[in-house]
């Protein structure tokens, strides 16, 4: 018999699972996530389920933590501000390929360099001038390096990389090591984000595993990565952008283990977002083109998984076009009204209480600001340091924005995750109907009171009431949720592109299906599989989508830990690719990580890289802290017809290590 413990850091909860072997939920428990020092969440929420369960800390064999914090920091456009060397591409690339939009200022070389496909050099690579700029930046946390056909030859981007650890001791992200497929500028966005997510993550495990070293839990620390698998803490420090969906993974193999689902939609409801996915056959499908989170498609292997800014904590926004009006949520978060007002209730309520009290309304209405502990704020702006030193503690938002031209300073403070703005939020309403009472809702009534001021296009107010207000605050989520839900069953039917999948959502005869029109035509739609609810607030959003899709609803009974059970219940899984190309008739090479390869038959070239690969796999597998690994290889061959015969133009060979989870003695 072994005790398992599993660990999940969401936006707004910190929840914790012990299990039996992989049979048994022993207890369970959340605690607020705590930003300033996640640690102090995780131990909460340990302890509370060490306490229910009588269990001892010594007797944990096996520590597991998945978590939406890259997946979040992502969306929200946060983490260290990194440099990218982009090395044999032309500078055009960064705004076509959206890399412009993810350095947001940072610092960026454009340096002589990179090889062609075959995997010789094309341009030598210009170290002196990388000196130089080097120099001139040191206010970064870490680098990004992709060079042209690093896939091919990393050669170009290990030198870089070795001259970069040796001058300034930072760490370095190189685009080769984080996917073999060709597509320079999508590596340099994966290697880009990877670097802007390695401070955070670092941060979130080390706190983590000292958190539970000092609860007495001396097992090592798993990590949930983005296709559902484990892997060591180390291999998630130096890789961080491979936890991204790892808490939506989680939870799909936590969603499996507590339903047995075989075909089913499997949504999970945070803080920040909700994460859909299609589970077929039992299991998660894989996004082959790479985890796209937000407006960022990535090379990450992941759960194939449709991420909305849509959360229990999504800020409500006054839509005014139209002489009806109405709502729309997030894609941001913001702390709930009744929370902040939970660390300083008296400040909130009087501030709430004095904005009714005014004639006009404001946009700054019911908003507050807080800096957040322990944030990293190397590199700020001088301008927006003015806006920092202003804020100590809680203040509303009026007080700190003096001019128009500062909410540009408040929106990169809060990019950097320095400050946090609170504003009105589904959880804010679900207090106010009281479908929850976890935080203040005196707060939360007072905000919604304001919010109902706001004046419709045809003059009239927005709600007459606060609990009005709240309802359509919970119809919107209900819209919204329902939307994201057809989006992701269109995407998953065959033929549908994204934009149609969208458009199709929305499109009017659907909603008269939905609504079971009958007039002179009948009209009937629903969702033809179940949705699994999952969430802390699953049962509180999601039967009313279900009811609104015509689909059965499912909210297994630990719906709201789901990610926390999945972190223990997965396998570990190393998975490794080489390219094999053709540069010449009768030549075939094999393009190593350190080194080509080349050989005169084909069979010997791929029967060279699966070997190489095995070893490979097998020892991140063992370092990664599996045991019974099994070995699959998998070989994926393009060939075009020259003159009636077949002539082989490149190979992709990929092996996989699979082994369960290693318990401690």
């Amino acid at each position: 018999m072994a005790i398992l413990l599993g660990v999940d850091t969401g936006g707004t909860y910190t929840d914790a699972v012990l299990m039996r072997d992989d049979k048994e939920v022993l207890a369970s428990a959340k605690s607020l996530t705590t930003r300033h020092d996640l640690s102090e969440g995780i131990s909460k929420a340990v302890r509370a389920v060490l306490e229910t369960s009588g269990v001892d800390p010594a007797a944990i064999q096996l520590a597991s933590l998945s978590t939406t914090l890259a997946t979040n920091a992502l969306v929200e456009g946060q983490g260290g501000r990194v440099a990218l060397i982009y090395i044999g591409f032309p500078e055009a690339d960064l705004a076509k390929h959206n890399l412009t939009e993810a350095l947001n200022g940072d610092p960026f070389l454009i340096l002589n360099g990179g090889h062609d496909h075959s995997g010789s050099e094309a341009v030598p690579l210009d170290m002196a001038r990388l000196s130089a700029w080097l120099e001139t930046d040191s206010s970064v946390s870490a680098y990004a390096i992709a060079s042209k056909f690093a896939t091919r030859n990393p050669q170009h981007e290990l030198q870089v990389m070795q001259f970069i650890r040796e001058r300034s001791g930072l760490p370095v992200t190189a685009s080769h090591q984080l996917s073999a497929k060709l597509n320079g500028p999508k590596r340099a966005l994966t290697a880009l984000l990877n670097a802007r997510l390695i401070g955070m993550i670092n941060q979130l495990i080390t706190r983590a595993e000292n958190g539970l070293r000092d609860l007495g839990i001396a097992a090592s620390l798993m990590v949930v990565r983005g296709d559902g698998a484990l892997i060591s803490a180390d291999q998630a420090r130096e890789k961080p952008i491979e936890t991204i969906l790892s808490g939506p993974a989680a939870s799909i193999i936590g969603a499996q283990w507590m339903t047995g689902a075989q075909e089913a939609l499997i949504s999970d409801i945070g803080g920040t977002t909700t994460d859909i996915a299609l589970l077929k056959g039992g299991k998660p499908k894989i996004d082959q083109e790479g985890a796209r989170v937000g407006a960022y498609r990535t090379m990450v292997e992941a759960v194939a998984m449709r991420t909305t800014g849509l959360g229990g904590d999504s800020e409500v926004h006054f839509v005014s076009e139209g002489l009806q009006g109405g709502l729309s949520l997030g894609p941001k978060r913001v702390l709930p009204i009744s929370l902040i007002a939970v660390d300083a209730e008296e400040m909130v309520v009087q501030t709430l209480e004095a904005q009714l009290r005014s004639a006009m309304p404001s946009e700054f209405d019911a908003k507050f600001i807080r800096a957040v502990k322990g944030a990293n704020r190397d590199g700020i702006q001088p301008r927006d340091e003015v806006i920092l030193a202003r804020i100590s503690g809680v203040h509303a938002l009026n007080e700190i924005i003096k001019t128009r031209i500062e909410t540009q300073s408040i929106k990169r403070l809060i990019g950097r995750g320095i400050i946090q703005v609170a504003g009105v939020t589904p959880s804010d309403a679900c207090h106010v109907l009281g479908l929850t009472a976890n935080w203040n809702a005196k707060a939360a009534n007072l905000a919604l009171e304001l919010f109902c001021r706001r004046r419709k296009g045809d003059g009239e107010r927005l709600a007459k009431e606060p609990k009005h207000m709240a309802k359509l605050i919970l119809d919107q989520m209900t819209h919204q949720t329902s939307l994201a839900l057809l989006e992701t069953a269109f995407s998953e039917d065959d033929g549908f592109s994204d934009m149609e999948a969208i458009s199709l959502s929305k499109h009017i005869l659907l909603e008269k299906g939905l609504q079971k029109h009958r007039g002179i035509i009948a009209i009937d739609a629903s969702l033809n599989v179940p949705v699994v609810g999952l969430g802390a607030s699953a049962s509180t959003y999601y039967p009313a989508a279900g009811k609104r899709l015509g689909c059965q609803m499912i909210l297994p009974e630990h719906a709201g830990v789901a990610n926390a059970i999945g972190a223990v219940v997965g396998r570990v899984t190393m998975r490794r690719s080489v390219t094999v190309t053709s540069p010449s008739e009768g030549l075939f090479r094999v393009h190593a990580e350190d080194r080509l390869l080349d050989y005169n038959d084909l069979e010997t070239a791929l029967t060279k890289a699966e070997n190489m690969l095995c070893i490979a796999v097998e020892q991140e597998a063992v370092d990664a802290g599996a045991v019974d690994i099994e070995i699959t290889k998998h070989r994926e061959l393009r060939q075009s017809e020259v003159e009636t015969r077949n002539v082989f133009v490149e190979g992709l060979v990929t092996v996989e290590a699979t082994g369960r989870p290693r318990i401690a003695d």
